[in-house]
């Protein structure tokens, strides 16, 4: 082996353990996080923030199920806001769970237990689910007898003042 100025075999080999030690432990393996509420926030860096149980976060792309977001709703005669908390899965395509790319992933916390957020998950889950909306159904067509064919338009007579060549 090629000695490098100022470094030995021995230290060569030293700062590559503690090297390979450092990316073990501070997660450069991709670990899957572990938290200990049973939801987490979970903030992408566009700013939106989603509820939710958090799971494949060692993954390039991380499950979020169960999941509420805040939907801010405005009255614009008394200029009044009020903020809501909604579950996903009442969209029309009615998705169950999120797969959200780790790259737009800011930062994931715990929700508090005794949190506001908390709360309200609670009390949603506690009320009876919304039945989806379905429109009534169309009328049958009634069984008419076809309308009468429209008459045809006669063809315009020839113009006497106008010679032929």
């Amino acid at each position: 082996m090629k000695k490098i100025k100022g470094w030995d075999q021995g230290a060569w080999w030293l700062s590559l353990a503690v090297l390979t030690a450092l990316c073990l432990f501070s997660g450069c393996g991709g670990s899957d996080l572990q938290f200990s509420s049973e939801y987490q926030a979970v903030f992408l860096d566009n700013g939106q923030v989603f509820f939710g149980k958090v799971s494949d976060t060692g993954a390039p792309y991380l499950t979020l199920r169960d999941v509420y977001y805040v939907q801010t709703l405005v009255e614009k005669e008394q200029k009044k806001t009020a903020n809501v908390l909604v579950k996903r899965g009442s969209e029309w395509h009615n998705p169950d769970f999120m797969r959200i790319n780790t790259k737009h992933v800011v930062v994931i916390e715990p929700v508090g237990p005794d949190s506001r957020v908390a709360q309200l998950i609670k009390e949603a889950k506690a009320a009876p689910a919304p039945k989806a909306e379905t429109p009534p159904p169309a009328p049958a067509p009634k069984a008419e007898s076809p309308a009468p064919a429209p008459a045809p338009t006669p063809a315009p007579a020839p113009n006497p003042s106008r010679k032929r060549r």
